[in-house]
């Protein structure tokens, strides 16, 4: 019994589509219709987690007999209509909440050292020069939130690089919905920060605290919306996800997809060379005269960065 219809049938036992079984391996469905056309065969890696999946051993799978397998011996996937049946969803709400609250936090630090560095909130001189610590403070604990989070999604996507589109029309225009509330809002939060500092005035470190608290609120709403409205373009999901596989994965590919991933891959070298000579500039910068001006660097680099994108596109579009 060949490899490609024990994998077909273990596939049919559990009610699940090519495009299903992509998403659980973490691979494209075009690599799964070549696997089961025998024009391709999957990594190492893949056999092991589709043993793991099918509850079976290696030899099993690859050389043995496993057609008489039953459907009740295994779980199945629901059929209908399309399923997140790699928890996508979960994973980018949960990191909708880590990113945005860490923003916030390494941003409400500041404003909480700028309150106790007020003379005439905090007289006492001890209190006022323990403040320039909490900024500190705000930045550890916030990128205590930051970094796990980012390193739990970048974990998610190398494992699910393509995740098909499972959100109804209602899912996505509440999504967009919510984009544009959280907008209007989180601007509405910077303004009123920003009238907070005119009505305080009087007294600079107040009002400068109050404009940063404001500020951390705005920063966080405008970025908690932005992810929660964007995570249901899966398209662009699957879109970046192809300048980060392999060239075994690619290989798996058919052509047309297998083009796209290597210009993806190359895009991505072009935007990371650019922000590398955007950093050194900018390190150079610090130690030089213009040394005010070193934080414009990486503001340019991203300028460059946008305007190759833009250049391709448009060339692309022709």
């Amino acid at each position: 019994m060949s490899f490609r219809e024990n994998m077909q049938h273990l596939r049919a036992t559990r009610n699940m589509t090519q495009e299903q079984f992509a998403m659980l391996l973490g691979v494209s469905r075009q690599s799964v219709s070549k696997w089961e056309a025998e024009r391709a065969y999957p990594e190492m890696d893949k056999l092991l987690r589709m043993c793991a999946l099918f509850e079976c051993t290696l030899d099993e799978l690859v050389c043995g007999d496993l057609t008489g397998r039953a459907a009740a011996e295994a779980s199945s996937v629901p059929a209908g209509k399309p399923q997140d049946v790699t928890g996508y969803d979960q994973t980018m709400r949960t990191f909708a909440w880590k990113l945005p609250l860490g923003i916030a936090v390494v941003i409400l630090g500041a404003a909480l050292a700028l309150l106790l560095s007020d003379p005439a909130l905090m007289p006492m001189l001890e209190v006022r020069n323990f403040a320039t610590v909490l900024v500190f403070v705000g930045a550890a604990a916030g990128l205590a939130l930051i970094l796990p989070a980012s390193f739990e999604r970048s974990a998610f996507r190398k494992a699910h690089p393509f995740v098909g589109d499972f959100y109804t029309a209602d899912q996505k225009t509440q999504a967009r919905a919510t984009l544009s509330t959280g907008l209007v809002a989180g601007i509405a939060l910077i303004l009123a920060g920003m009238a907070a500092t005119i009505v305080l005035q009087a007294d600079v470190w107040l009002a400068s605290a109050v404009f940063f608290a404001c500020a951390a609120a705005g920063v966080f709403v405008i970025v908690r919306s932005c992810l929660l409205g964007s995570r249901c373009n899966l398209a662009r999901y699957n879109r970046r996800s192809l300048g980060g596989i392999s060239e075994e994965q690619i290989e798996a590919m058919d052509d047309d997809l297998a083009e796209r991933a290597r210009r993806a891959k190359r895009e991505s070298g072009t935007y990371a060379a650019v922000m590398c000579v955007a950093t050194a500039v900018g390190l150079v910068l610090a130690f030089t005269p213009a040394a005010a001006f070193f934080l414009l660097a990486w503001p340019v680099g991203g300028i460059v960065c946008a305007a190759i994108k833009a250049f391709r596109s448009s060339r692309s579009s022709r």
